[in-house]
């Protein structure tokens, strides 16, 4: 099969050190005269900015490379390795809650974190308490708590003994590279080395599409490279956040909105953000989305409200939801609860919907009522779709489905401004969060879009915003133009990003409304039928819900 680029057409590498023109060659035996100009400077290199990341003085190398008129990938190094960074033992500090099976957590208040390392220093463990600040966001950030660490090590393997000690002593311990660390004071310092890659597409240029792809289904995972490689596509970056555990619900299944060829597949997670993509100008937009949806039979007085699409009925995975347990707020990477629910499918789900007690209903095209099973699990009519409820909502819908009759399914999108979210036939919606920048300005929405949670002693905001992790960051630029950037971490090659730092890197690459999409060992870019970061999984590539995908043409 012939490369997307090559089809195309592909103006020369050029590596770019920051401050220097970009020089493409064509090559020979193609013309550009047809289509655009290959990419220039400014096109390749964001506007010339160097990015906001780490010390300023740091060395920074571009290389870009024309994909399509109108769509380039820039990969960018910045740093070198730093000596100053090493590998440490990091202690899981006791919880002081009453809970017994209250877990173990990264920090905690001062006065426990030196008794802590009073206990293990008497065990004969060199440890130090260190105070966590974490940089300030919109509605987050700030004073932390306090770790407990041990040791330092030219390599993790350098650590085992520390470790054995420390456990030998009744702590559980883990080896992590400072360089990871995301405090705040250290950020502007540290010296590197990270390595990104940035894909820009002009709307004005590129004649292909940007759209969103899940795979043959949604309750599977597919790599991003298969999702690329199933769809021709001269590009593609992991999307968003998905189930990943069954316990959670069906893996693979979008945990937040989904829009596929402007069809309504997945709910909002409360209000979070979402890439919206207009897939046939090509333009983006970041919107904060909120859902309704209702089962009513024409003719009958009552009707039942849905709670969800397709997705285990029970199961909310990132919370967000009505009537749920713990909250009915947006809680990142939890899974809240709900007995009685009402929940559609269409064919997208899967060959089966979920089993178990309850009702389901079944429809066909038109909406008739075809089959009420008093339990659930079955394959979805074609062209049709099914109704399951369960706890009390079952006898609700029961009460309006009658065998032979037609019922109204309506469910649909509603925007910040109060305003139906209108999706026509190449709309691609992808969820996020948190929200990075908005109108050209820095806007961390962490605690509003669920990544601060109660009750821990900030250790998730720890490990998730305030540490640097690989990311996968979208957004539009003043000129119009949507940007895909991957950032590798988890490596003592590739540092990652804090959230702090994401959205320092999506306003130095000129994004003026920008969105931190699924990351960690999702984080993968497809360029030209070849993975071209470094996922921090050790199997490598990890299978996910959805992918945004660049194509050569527009789908059928």
């Amino acid at each position: 099969m012939t490369s997307p680029s090559l089809r195309w057409g592909r103006a020369a590498i050029a590596a770019v050190a920051l401050g220097l023109p970009a020089a493409f060659l064509t090559p020979t035996g193609v013309s550009f005269a047809d289509a655009a100009a290959p990419a220039s400077q400014e096109d390749g290199q964001q506007d010339g900015r160097k990015l906001e990341l780490g010390a300023p003085d740091l060395p920074e190398t571009r290389t870009v490379t024309t994909l399509a008129p109108g769509l380039t990938r820039t990969s960018i190094t910045r740093g070198a390795p730093d000596a100053s960074l090493f590998w440490t033992a990091e202690v899981a500090i006791p919880s002081t809650s009453a809970d017994p099976d209250a877990p173990a957590s990264a920090l905690s208040d001062e006065a426990t974190a030196q008794a802590v390392a009073r206990k293990l220093r008497a065990a004969g463990v060199q440890v130090r308490v260190e105070h966590v600040q974490s940089p300030q966001l919109a509605d987050a950030g700030g004073d932390l708590g306090y770790r407990v660490r041990a040791g330092a090590f030219q390599s993790r393997a350098d650590g085992t003994a520390t470790i054995s000690q420390t456990r030998a002593a009744g702590y559980n311990a883990s080896a992590v590279y400072t360089g990871w660390d995301g405090d705040a004071g250290t950020t502007g310092t540290t010296r590197g080395p990270w390595k990104l890659e940035v894909l820009t597409l002009d709307p004005k240029l590129f004649r292909g599409a940007l759209t969103s792809g899940f795979g043959p289904d949604l309750q599977d995972r597919e790599t991003t490279s298969q999702l690329a490689t199933a769809e021709d596509a001269l590009a593609a970056v992991n999307g968003g956040y998905f189930v990943l555990d069954p316990k959670a619900g069906a893996p693979g299944d979008p945990a937040g909105t989904a829009v596929v060829d402007g069809k309504l597949l997945s709910e909002p997670v409360g209000d979070r953000p979402s890439l919206v993509i207009n897939g046939k100008k090509n333009e983006s937009s970041i919107k904060r989305l909120t859902w309704t949806g209702r089962i009513s039979s024409p003719g009958h007085g009552t009707s039942v409200a849905l709670d969800g699409l397709n997705r285990v009925p029970g199961l909310i995975r990132n919370c967000g939801g009505t009537g749920d347990l713990p909250t009915n707020l947006p809680r990142h990477d939890a899974t809240c609860t709900d007995p009685d629910e009402t929940v559609a499918f269409s064919g997208e789900f899967g060959p089966a919907t979920p089993s178990g007690p309850g009702l389901e209903v079944l429809l066909d095209q038109h909406g008739t009522v075809t089959a009420i099973n008093a339990a659930r699990g079955t394959a979805v009519p074609s062209g049709g779709r099914t109704l399951q409820a369960t706890g009390a909502d079952a006898p609700k819908l029961k009460d309006v489905a009658t065998l032979g009759k037609h019922l109204n399914v309506e469910s649909g999108l509603t925007n910040e401004a109060g305003k139906e979210e209108k999706t026509g036939g190449d709309t691609s919606v992808v969820n996020g969060g948190p929200m990075l920048v908005s109108g050209g300005a820095e806007n961390i929405t962490a605690r509003r879009d669920g990544m601060v949670h109660s009750g821990d002693s900030n250790s998730f905001y720890y490990g998730w915003v305030h540490k640097r992790n690989p990311r996968t960051i979208a957004g539009v630029d003043a000129r119009g133009r949507t940007l895909l950037a991957t950032a590798d971490g988890r490596q003592t090659t590739s540092l990652g990003l804090s959230i702090k730092e994401a959205a320092d890197v999506a306003r130095s690459l000129g994004m003026v409304d920008a969105i931190n999409l699924d990351g960690g060992g999702s984080t993968t870019m497809v360029a030209d039928g070849q993975v071209v970061n470094s996922p921090s999984d050790a199997a490598g590539q990890r299978p996910v819900g959805d992918a945004l995908l660049v194509l050569p043409r527009r789908r059928d």
